[in-house]
């Protein structure tokens, strides 16, 4: 049994984590629109209405497949400032995330990157979609202007954050209102934002990239010690790039590139895992998490080794999601015993806080979009008078010199997003991303296989329990069946096992079944809705089926 249920229809589907946002993608396909025009517009309404999660000066990729089969990747991911230096931060010694001293990386006006997302959504509203600009804004600009119910999830993110958020007047008066955070069913009203969306709706993107906004954000960041300046903004580029492609059991996995590194990291596991009977091993047996822990350690020792902003590495995406690499990797994998890995050798001619949504309508375009501003509220700065949060992701930037990931000036921020469009015989089957920071890619990969190798329904395969593994930590859901006896297990294997609530975030995703009804799903982890459209048009004389005519 699930916490939440499936929504089917037959003219199109929208699925997002939240549900006036699932609304708003779906007003689009009512007045016309197509998957791309669904999707950009609940994007937008999702930086009203799940604001700790997304901003349009934040990161992201648009993985667009068209009825046509043509298949493009918008990469709107953040740049780091050009004033930034690799040593602009100091780590804490001996971690092995990216930690420094007095979170500079994480809270305020340093830890800015330059954003892209609101470029990249209008590229992918002008180049594919059907609509203009305005009508897909309209929806967010509604709900920034009349305002939004405070969900118990919300109100606990903004609990989380209430002493950052309190440094920052602008981003407190509008999520503490009254000097207190709201009480879930309250409602926000975010009239600054709602102005700046409708400027932008008139104007476009360039009211931000060359306009009133990106002066405002240029003159706070001067003002406090960012790095942003009129500059970075003024030179941000989106760009369109193929993406990876890899089989599992036959079925076609497409998403991201590099910078992304997550869906080049879900084929090279899928590609390792082909070589066990994930099905006959069984969901959330100690055989089958321990074979995830392991297959998932082998992909985060080449990630940290080979993967980066493609401009300044050169990444071996061919190697890595080879399936000789991969039979060459399976080799490591002790079946009984925990390990940790080294990254592989690559051959000498080679050199949490996130949103996503999903769109499929009737035509065959499918769209998958994964957007954050990295950490909840991002950086806790609004600029004052645009109502607009920032994104802190400089936080995902190594603050080591000297490494793959390391700062350097105009580089591209490193993801693990994993926006995933699956086909089957050519034809589209299923499309799904979550949010989670690194911990994205493991849970996008689970999802895929407890529908491929389990069999689960949609809604199932979401919701089920999951894992995570980087090293030298395993990371196991408590909903795991049968969970004393799994955790002992796995113990007894050599794993280290932390239990907590949840492994990434709020997951959704479409279905399309073979009669062609959509099915759409989304998990608990988030205030996600799916939400779809079916009917249509009256028949009228002459528009009769051929079988009413014989």
């Amino acid at each position: 049994m699930t916490f939440k249920q499936p929504a089917t229809a037959s003219r199109g589907m929208v699925t997002s984590n939240h549900p006036l946002a699932s609304l708003a993608g779906t007003e689009m396909l009512v007045k016309g629109g197509n998957a791309v025009d669904a999707a950009i517009a609940t994007m937008f309404a999702l930086t009203v209405v799940e604001p700790m999660m997304v901003t349009i000066f934040g990161a992201g990729f648009v993985n667009i497949r068209l009825a046509d089969g043509t298949s493009t990747v918008i990469d709107n991911y953040v740049t780091v400032p050009g004033r930034a230096t690799p040593d602009m931060f100091e780590p804490i010694p001996g971690r092995i995330d990216h930690k420094v001293r007095d979170e500079l990386n994480e809270v305020g006006h340093r830890s800015v990157a330059t954003g892209g997302t609101l470029l990249g959504w209008a590229t992918a509203i002008e180049k594919y979609g059907r609509l203009t600009l305005g009508e897909v804004m309209a929806p967010a600009i509604r709900f920034a202007r009349d305002g939004f119910r405070v969900s118990p999830y919300l109100q606990a993110i903004t609990r989380m954050q209430e002493a950052n958020i309190r440094r920052y007047p602008a981003t407190a008066e509008v999520f503490l209102p009254s000097g207190k955070v709201p009480e879930a069913g309250s409602r926000i009203v975010r009239t600054d934002y709602a102005r700046t969306l409708a400027a932008i709706a008139e104007h476009g993107p360039d009211y931000l990239y060359h306009g009133p906004i990106g002066q405002a954000i240029a003159a706070d960041m001067a003002a406090n010690g960012g790095l942003v300046t009129m500059d970075d903004i003024e030179n941000y580029q989106i760009f369109e790039r193929a993406p990876v492609r890899g089989t599992y059991r036959g079925y076609e996995v497409i998403g991201p590139p590099p910078p992304s590194s997550g869906p080049l990291h879900i084929i090279q596991m899928f590609n390792m895992l082909e070589g066990f009977d994930v099905r006959a091993l069984g969901f959330g047996t100690v055989e089958t998490v321990h074979l995830w822990a392991e297959v998932m350690k082998l992909a985060f020792a080449d990630r940290h080794e080979y993967v980066a902003d493609p401009a300044s590495v050169a990444v071996p995406v061919a190697w890595l999601t080879s399936k000789a690499y991969a039979e060459e990797r399976r080799a490591d994998i002790d079946t009984k015993r925990c390990k940790q890995y080294r990254h592989g050798v690559a051959p000498a001619s080679l050199v949490e806080s996130t949103t996503h949504c999903c769109a499929m309508d009737d035509e065959g375009n499918i769209v998958a979009t994964t957007n954050t501003l990295h950490m909840g509220f991002g950086s806790k700065v609004t600029v004052p008078g645009t109502g607009m949060l920032l994104n802190d992701c400089m936080e995902l930037m190594d603050p080591n010199p000297g490494r793959t990931n390391s700062i350097a000036p105009g580089k591209r921020v490193l993801s693990s997003m994993s926006p995933c469009i699956v086909m089957k015989d050519g034809q589209p089957f299923m499309t799904l991303g979550t949010p989670g920071g690194l911990k994205i890619f493991g849970a996008v990969a689970q999802a895929i296989s407890n529908v491929i190798d389990h069999q689960m329904p949609l809604q199932e395969a979401f919701e089920a329990a999951r894992m995570w593994d980087r090293g030298p930590l395993l990371e196991i859901e408590r909903g795991f069946p049968g969970f004393a006896d799994l955790k002992a297990g796995l113990v007894a294997r050599g794993h280290a096992v932390e239990a907590p609530l949840k492994v990434a975030g709020g997951m959704n995703g479409i279905l399309r079944r073979p009669d062609g009804i959509f099915e759409g799903a989304a998990c608990w982890r988030a205030d996600g809705a799916a939400m779809g459209y079916s009917g249509g048009d009256a028949l009228v004389e002459g528009s009769e089926p051929a079988m009413w005519r014989s």
